[in-house]
C-alpha cells in the first residue's frame, strides 16, 4: 500500500460518511480510505452549515492520511464541495471523481431545487425519516444502505446547503480543477448527469463513464461496478512527484 493513492469520500444531501460503508470495505485493502461527515452532517450534525467548511473538512482528511495529494470522490452536494475543495487546495488534490454532480446548480435549471429545499424545513423530520428509511430498504439490500440509515439523515440542513450551492456551479468550476476527473453518473440520472459532457469538455483531462441502469445512487444501485470504476481510476492516476 506504500504507493497506494489516497482517497477521501465525500458524501451526497441529507447522508452521511455511512453512505460509503460498500465503498469503504472493499477499497481500503488497496487504499488508504476515509468518509468524511460534512458540516450539519452524520456526527457533525450540530455543526452549521458552510462550503468552506465543507472544503476544510476535506483538506484535514486528506492531511490525515498523511500521504500527499488524495483522490476525492464526491457524490451530489459532496461532488459540488468537492469542486470547491478543488479551486481552494489544488496542491492536495491526485484526481477527482464527480459522482451525480455534473449538472449546473444556476439558472432555470436550480428552481425545483430551490422549492424542494424550501419545502423540506415544512415536512415533519419523523416523517421524513420513516419515509427515507422505507424507501432504501425497498430498494436496496440491507448491507447496501443499513449504515446510512442508521446514521440518520440532515433534513435540518438541506436548505442551508442548497441554497448555497445552487446559483454557484457550473461547467466553468472545471477549470479550476488541475489533476485528471472521472465524471461517474448512473445512466439513469437523467438530472444530474445533464452537463456531463460540458463539464468534461472544459477540462483537458477528464472522462466521462457511466453505470448502466443506475440512478442518482449509483453507488447504491451498483456498488461493485461504482467501486471497480473508482479503483481503475485510482490505478491510473500519475505518480506525485
Amino acid at each position: 500500500m506504500t504507493d497506494a493513492v489516497p482517497m477521501v469520500l465525500v458524501h451526497g444531501t441529507r447522508f452521511s460518511a455511512g453512505q460509503w460503508s460498500v465503498q469503504l470495505a472493499s477499497l481500503r485493502d488497496e487504499f488508504p480510505v476515509v468518509a468524511v461527515d460534512l458540516p450539519g452532517h452524520g456526527e457533525r450534525a450540530a455543526q452549521p452549515w458552510s462550503l468552506s467548511a465543507a472544503t476544510e473538512i476535506i483538506a484535514a482528511a486528506v492531511d490525515s492520511l498523511g500521504r500527499g495529494p488524495a483522490l476525492v470522490v464526491g457524490h451530489s452536494l459532496g461532488g459540488y464541495a468537492a469542486l470547491e475543495f478543488a479551486r481552494l487546495s489544488p496542491h492536495r488534490l491526485r484526481g477527482l471523481v464527480l459522482a451525480g454532480a455534473s449538472a449546473s446548480t444556476r439558472g432555470l435549471r436550480a428552481l425545483p431545487y430551490r422549492w424542494v429545499a424550501g419545502l423540506v424545513p415544512r415536512v415533519d423530520a419523523d416523517r421524513l425519516t420513516r419515509w427515507n428509511d422505507r424507501l432504501l430498504r425497498r430498494l436496496y439490500s440491507r448491507d447496501v444502505v443499513e449504515a446510512t440509515i442508521r446514521s440518520g439523515y440532515a433534513f435540518h440542513t438541506l436548505p442551508a446547503a442548497w441554497g448555497e450551492v445552487l446559483g454557484r456551479f457550473d461547467a466553468s468550476a472545471m477549470r479550476h480543477v488541475k489533476a485528471p476527473v472521472l465524471i461517474l453518473n448512473g445512466e439513469k440520472d437523467s438530472v444530474f448527469r445533464a452537463g456531463e459532457e460540458d463539464f468534461a469538455r472544459a477540462h483537458p483531462n477528464a472522462r466521462v463513464e457511466l453505470i448502466p441502469r443506475a440512478r442518482h445512487l449509483a453507488n447504491f444501485d451498483d456498488p461493485e461496478a461504482f467501486t471497480d470504476a473508482v479503483r481503475r481510476f485510482a490505478r491510473e492516476l500519475p505518480a506525485v512527484d
